[in-house]
């Protein structure tokens, strides 16, 4: 018999291989492996309390979730690169650590449009949550209200977006994705007014489609689902798509329709509610946006999985910024995952952050007690790389805290 001493301390030595970058070079016998994938499976964390970072949540979600839902939040386009280059992208910048300031008082809240929120951090739409959990869209509802967060809803939602109001306590922003039909996009834009939406986000990055091939390989050949997978699509209904027309060339508008800078216009003519253009990744587009009436710019290259331009939104944003030079607001996502990253976000030149993937990892992991933890957790990051640079507001983010290590940022003088 092995000693209890020895098997647990072999368990630990286990999962710390798993852990390790240097497993994939080793050439370990098959017996070795197959410990090793226990060991993974025991790494896993149990509750919401052992987790130590976003990163965390996403191995529980990945376990939990059927093969092609999981493939479906994970793919970007391509070979992926562009959702590495999303994470990178961070590594550029450099945070300058500043000490011995007074941040007894730490203020994270900003303002959009007159509403005060407590924190930066705005919780992205992403479609179909039931698909991750069966708490889906309102299980994130509940959590954004329990936190205080601001929510965007998908128009690929699959629940209703007067429903996912009445959990949140309050009315939700809302993504739009444009029909082929004119009358058909009115439609839709009218009952989310009618529900008290008060800002609409136009995404315009997937107008001329996506090729998404990490989620085509693991969808079933010839179309054919297995019986779970069949049963559980047939549960998951599009239901801001009650009461339109079937969409011809399927998926949201990519490739079908072309839709131009006035269109702009005529959507704002059309709802009183404010409309960001999401999606936006240069800065003679931003400026554009600003010449055709929009309210604010939302930075966004679909965490990845629109256009394969190998570009960060991070490294976007200072162009995008300098061409809105503060006269609207702009929201950044895609490939946010610790607070670090939002506080570079917000020095150059974002007002607000968006998260995707890392609450959905939550909401997969644990319903909406994941979701709330994983906010807490941004927050709280958020708030020490605050301390840690003296910047006891978020106004005080700016570009003096950061250094670009391609150039084109100086640490400013002293």
């Amino acid at each position: 018999m092995v000693p209890a001493e020895t098997s647990a301390g072999r368990r630990r030595f286990l999962k710390l291989l798993a852990a390790s970058p240097l497993l994939s070079y080793a050439a370990l016998p098959a017996d070795w492996m197959k410990a090793v994938g226990v060991a993974q499976e025991n790494a896993l964390i149990s509750s919401v309390q052992e987790a130590l970072n976003v990163f965390d949540f996403e191995a529980v979600a990945k376990k939990n979730l059927l093969p092609e839902h999981w493939a479906y939040l994970a793919t970007g386009v391509d070979d992926d690169s562009t959702i590495r280059a999303n994470r990178e992208g961070f590594t550029r910048y450099q945070i300058r650590m500043r000490t011995l300031a007074d941040f007894s008082k730490l203020d994270t809240s900003v303002d959009l449009f007159g509403v005060k929120w407590n924190t930066p951090i705005v919780m992205c739409p992403v479609a179909s949550l039931k698909g991750f959990h069966t708490e889906g869209e309102k299980g994130a509802a509940r959590a954004a209200k329990a936190k205080g967060y601001l929510q965007a809803l998908s128009t690929v939602s699959s629940t209703g977006v007067e429903e996912v109001n009445a959990a949140r306590g309050e009315p939700v922003w809302y993504q739009l994705y444009a029909r082929n039909e004119w009358s058909e996009t009115l439609k839709m834009v009218k009952r989310v007014e009618a529900a008290g939406c008060p800002t609409l986000l136009w995404t315009v990055d997937l107008l001329g489609g996506s090729n998404r091939e990490t989620l085509r390989r693991a969808q079933p050949r010839e179309g054919v689902r297995a019986p779970l997978c069949k049963n559980c699509h047939e549960g998951l209904k599009k239901a801001m798509y009650e009461g339109l027309a079937v969409q011809a060339g399927g998926g949201e508008g990519a490739g079908t329709t072309v839709f131009k800078w006035d269109d702009v216009k005529r959507l704002k003519d059309a709802t009183k509610m404010k409309l960001f253009v999401k999606g936006i990744q240069t800065g003679e587009d931003a400026e554009l946006a600003i010449a055709h009436g929009v309210d604010g710019i939302w930075v966004s290259n679909h965490g990845g999985r629109a256009g394969a331009s190998g570009r960060a939104t991070i490294e976007s944003l200072p162009e995008i910024a300098a061409g809105v030079n503060g006269r609207i607001p702009i929201i950044l996502d895609s490939g946010v995952r610790r607070g670090t990253d939002i506080f570079k976000a917000l020095a150059l030149g974002a007002t607000a952050v968006g998260i995707g993937r890392a609450y959905v990892w939550g909401l997969g992991a644990f319903g909406q007690e994941g979701v709330e933890a994983v906010l807490d957790m941004l927050r709280r990051e958020l708030q020490m790389v605050m301390r840690q640079t003296g910047t006891t507001s978020i106004a005080g983010i700016t570009r003096t805290s950061l250094v670009d290590r391609l150039g084109g940022m100086s640490v400013p003088n002293r």
